[in-house]
């Protein structure tokens, strides 16, 4: 299962979906800021499209309200009936777009960083564009509309609907409930599968953004190394031009260029090449140096490194690497789920502070900002699809396969190019036991692993070992096991034993590394009790202790991770098993620290340490 690369590249998609950065040739105007915004309350939910709202300003069809961009609607307002409003809702931002803009020669492209769920976009009355999923960015190429109205005014409207069905990702279901002696008429539920609020709105930024007529579509970069020669492969698409003259030259991080090379396609030698290597795995983490694009420029960053996996390791540039980490969300007070750049810039310096080397983006791929930010921290990152929730056997039909291979070519054509990612991760806690789950994941698997054949390929379980049909087809098992919390709760004794027969089974049968890929504890901060009961600070310790010495015995054998369950508290739907929302985080939403924080820094700064992967020189901050 050597999947560390030969030089292949991946034909992903039609076009590209390179993250919009400003050059001599290309410029940008965010649209950030305040919307106008309506919910459309009318019973079926679609007043907007039968009265065409999007045809004049959204003021013009009944009243509206500030609505800030990025962010999720769901907590913005005092009003309950928007923080559960399942249906669709419409934002509206008018624009005036530079005169230079609709010269002849330049492509004007309006991009949205993400939508939840299903989204449908007008620039001055007339459709550009739908998207289905959440998560992933989507745009269109809006000039010729604009050049229809003279003055450089851009309206923009854009209707997003949350609705989860048996065929979106993640899935869901719309229960309609008829009884008028117990539930007010036209009662409609949304029930999910998935154990985190279900946050809806623009979540990331709106932006339009220029290109020249011939320009870059889209860059895909690989990279390995041998001895002190650095070696990145890369293929560019442009568009626009039959024959067009491509330059490419890479940068160090000074700036000085390493290397370069012409023609669209080539390979770049760089001698005594910086690697890019995982925070506290070398004394200079994340490196990346500029590749960068002529005549229409583009600078794209790039790490050079390698993945390899073995059936007892996980091998970052050749040396072992043991993933200590979390998971996350991305969850917040009040923008719910939108981009917070000073939440971001806070839970970087958290992890760092912690020790981690690594989160999973569990569980819907996060923000290109963080993905970024990842990269020149060297934060290692397993990029998780939204596929979380496929409980039903409906949801394993021809028709949610499609949809789950189209957002994997979304997904991979985003973020391939980003050194941080070291695995594709196709679904969390899907039913795998189901007969139909062993097509639907050789076949999901199979497509990921063809779109990129460089990275492993997984998915996360909590199935039984012997039953799970999706497992034969992955790299890497990722196992979910809360011993002594869901089952057997209060009785810590039972850890040593499960979490060791849980190992030897999954490798006893399947002969892969593993990776602990959740587990934890409920705390409420403050809540003390000796001896420890469920929901106190000293209970999170002790199921971390207890999980923490088996994991000392099995990273010697063919446990290479552990990621907490969860970074920090996140909100959840109401139910009578969550007080605000889940209360796993080893820090609070507000990122404040509980106990389980300290130990598990301990722990982390203390493994960087024994496995020999800490700098000379650094030390326990």
């Amino acid at each position: 299962r050597d999947v560390s690369s030969a030089l292949l590249l991946a034909n992903v998609g039609d076009s590209g979906m390179l993250f919009p950065r400003e050059s001599s040739s290309r410029e940008i105007k965010e649209l950030n800021g305040l919307w106008n915004f309506r919910a459309d309350h009318s019973l079926n939910r679609n007043l907007g499209f039968e009265q065409a709202w999007y045809k004049s300003r959204l003021a013009e069809s009944g009243p509206v309200i500030d609505m800030p961009v990025p962010a999720s609607y769901n907590d913005i307002t005092q009003d309950p009936r928007l923080r559960d409003f399942i249906g669709w809702v419409w934002y509206e931002r008018e624009v005036l777009v530079p005169s230079g803009w609709v010269s002849e020669g330049t492509r004007v492209v309006l991009r949205v960083g993400s939508a939840h769920y299903y989204s449908v976009v007008w620039v001055n009355g007339i459709k550009v564009m739908e998207h289905e999923g959440g998560h992933l960015p989507f745009e269109a190429e809006i000039v010729e509309v604009l050049r229809n109205n003279p003055g450089g005014a851009c309206r923009i409207t854009i209707a997003v609907n949350n609705t989860l069905t048996l065929q979106t990702l993640p899935p869901g279901t719309i229960q309609h409930i008829d009884d008028p002696t117990r539930y007010p008429a036209d009662y409609v539920v949304q029930n999910t599968n998935f154990d985190f609020f279900n946050y809806a709105g623009l979540h990331r930024p709106v932006m339009l953004y220029t290109t020249p007529k011939a320009y870059v579509d889209d860059i895909t970069v690989l990279t390995t190394f041998a001895d002190n020669i650095g070696l990145l492969s890369y293929q560019v698409s442009v568009l626009g031009s039959p024959n067009p003259t491509v330059t490419v030259t890479l940068s160090d991080k000074g700036g000085r260029c390493v290397a370069s090379s012409t023609g669209p396609s080539g390979v770049l030698k760089v001698t005594d090449a910086n690697l890019w290597w995982p925070y506290l795995m070398h004394e200079n983490p994340g490196y990346l140096g500029e590749g960068s694009v002529y005549e229409d420029v583009y600078a794209l960053p790039v790490g050079i490194r390698t993945v390899q996996v073995t059936n007892t390791q996980f091998l970052l540039n050749n040396k072992p690497f043991y993933f200590h980490g979390v998971n996350k969300h991305e969850d917040a007070d009040i923008r719910g789920k939108g981009l917070d750049w000073p939440l971001m810039v806070k839970d970087f310096n958290l992890l760092k502070w912690l020790g981690a080397n690594s989160f999973r983006t569990s569980h819907y791929p996060y923000a290109e900002e963080i993905m970024q930010m990842a990269d020149r921290h060297g934060i290692v990152v397993i990029d998780e699809c939204p596929g979380v929730g496929i409980k039903d056997i409906r949801s394993f039909g021809n028709a949610s396969l499609s949809h789950h291979l189209a957002v994997m070519d979304e997904l991979v054509r985003r973020d391939k190019n980003h050194a941080s990612v070291v695995m594709w991760s196709v679904a969390n806690e899907p039913a795998a036991e189901m007969p139909p789950a062993g097509f639907y994941f050789k076949t999901l698997m199979a497509h990921t692993k063809s779109l990129d054949p460089t990275r492993p390929v997984t998915f996360i379980t909590d199935s039984n070992f012997a039953r799970d049909k999706g497992a034969p087809y992955v790299d890497v098992i990722c196992v979910n096991s809360y011993f002594s919390w869901y089952h057997d709760p209060g009785h810590l004794e039972v850890i040593p034993f499960q979490l060791n027969t849980q190992f030897e089974n999954w490798y006893g049968k399947y002969q892969k590394p593993i990776i602990q890929s959740e587990y934890g504890a409920d705390v409420v901060p403050g809540l003390h009790t000796d001896p420890p009961m469920m929901f106190t600070e000293e209970y999170q310790k002790m199921v971390l202790q207890n999980y923490h010495d088996v994991f000392d015995r099995k990273r010697k054998e063919y446990v290479i991770g552990e990621l907490i369950w969860n970074f920090a508290d996140f909100m959840t739907a109401q139910t009578v098993t969550r007080v605000v929302g889940n209360k796993k985080g080893i820090f609070s939403r507000q990122r404040h620290p509980k106990a389980g924080a300290f130990l598990l820094r301990e722990r982390y700064w203390r493994l960087a340490n024994e496995t020999g992967l800490l700098p000379v020189g650094a030390k326990y901050p």
